[in-house]
């Protein structure tokens, strides 16, 4: 796997304190840490939105008072890339226009890649015509 890319030495610190305090570092878990911690805001909160003793999300904390609008974006994005969640009635808040819509935008494409690291390889330089998808 390529050098993953923190946003600070305290993020890449969560990140890897939260992987030995789960115990697990399957995909899910790391691009769940790798994402919560890219603010201090999300980080300082983790319990809110994470259960450690049940190994879950908690999804009430998108509605807590300390989340911002760039929080809860982390917390949609750690959300979706956990389980697939979405907020009833408000899925159109998990689409790519409103979460991408941010200063952490560029992180999120890490967070992607920590959860689908067999599909986020780099691509091949000539693809020829077709995008290199047909033979």
């Amino acid at each position: 796997m390529a050098e993953i890319k923190f946003t600070s030495k305290e993020h890449e610190n969560f990140y890897k304190e939260m992987i030995q305090k789960s115990g697990n570092s399957d995909s899910y878990h790391r691009a769940f840490f790798y994402c919560i911690g890219i603010s201090d805001t999300g980080r300082r909160n983790v319990k809110r939105v994470f259960d450690f003793e049940q190994d879950r999300i908690i999804p009430e904390g998108l509605h807590e008072g300390w989340q911002t609008g760039g929080t809860v974006r982390l917390t949609r994005l750690a959300f979706n890339l956990w389980n697939g969640y979405v907020e009833q009635g408000e899925e159109s808040m998990s689409s790519p226009y409103e979460i991408f819509d941010c200063n952490y935008a560029p992180y999120f494409y890490e967070a992607i890649r920590l959860r689908y690291p067999e599909y986020c390889k780099e691509l091949p330089k000539d693809r020829g015509s077709d995008g290199g998808w047909e033979k």
